[in-house]
């Protein structure tokens, strides 16, 4: 990711619009974008915000990725991309979300949907997370990119992961054993030049 793409989509807007609903279509595509590897930027599919505070489609995709743009309701920019087959799980939460089931009762559902088959994730997809804070005069701060790798019911033991970073920036898994199970690399924060 090139932190001169993500300034520049700043000056296009972000700061002065975050807490607006009805962001503009476009400045919501080139900064949603921004979590995928540039290869995989131009075709994917992007839900956000048009309108009203319900996630859609602001623009159709041609290869296997989808992002989602940032939320102007919460505190902070965040986008995220992921391969098209995470879909399915993805929306699942996004609904049980929105229907007011508590975290617990969601990982409980997303379970028993992937365990019946319902739901597949396979080994290895990957979702990239891209997030900063603002400061008092609206500017980004702390830019972060983290990626997670889906293992379902993948342990540390079967992939010799630790369970924790063993180093700054290292892999680990997160929820071994479970339907969620996920490698996280989490890299240490992007230093920002002016």
């Amino acid at each position: 990711m090139k932190i001169s793409n993500f300034t520049f989509i700043f000056i296009l807007g972000i700061s002065a619009c975050s807490a607006q609903e009805n962001l503009d279509t476009d400045i919501q595509i080139q900064q949603a974008i921004l979590a995928l590897p540039e290869e995989f930027r131009e075709g994917a599919m992007v839900l956000g915000y048009k309108g009203s505070s319900e996630l859609t489609v602001i623009r159709e995709g041609n290869n296997t990725m989808i992002c989602l743009a940032d939320d102007p309701r919460m505190d902070g920019f965040k986008v995220v991309g992921y391969h098209k087959d995470l879909d399915p799980f993805m929306q699942l939460g996004r609904t049980l979300k929105k229907e007011g089931k508590s975290v617990k009762e969601i990982f409980e559902i997303r379970k028993d949907e992937i365990k019946s088959g319902n739901i597949n994730i396979r080994d290895g997809s990957l979702l990239y997370v891209v997030s900063c804070q603002y400061d008092e005069q609206g500017q980004p701060i702390d830019l972060y990119q983290r990626f997670v790798v889906y293992m379902p019911f993948a342990t540390a033991e079967s992939t010799g992961l630790a369970l924790t970073p063993s180093y700054p920036g290292g892999p680990w898994i997160m929820d071994p054993g479970t339907h969620r199970a996920h490698i996280m690399i989490n890299p240490t924060m992007v230093e920002q030049k002016e």
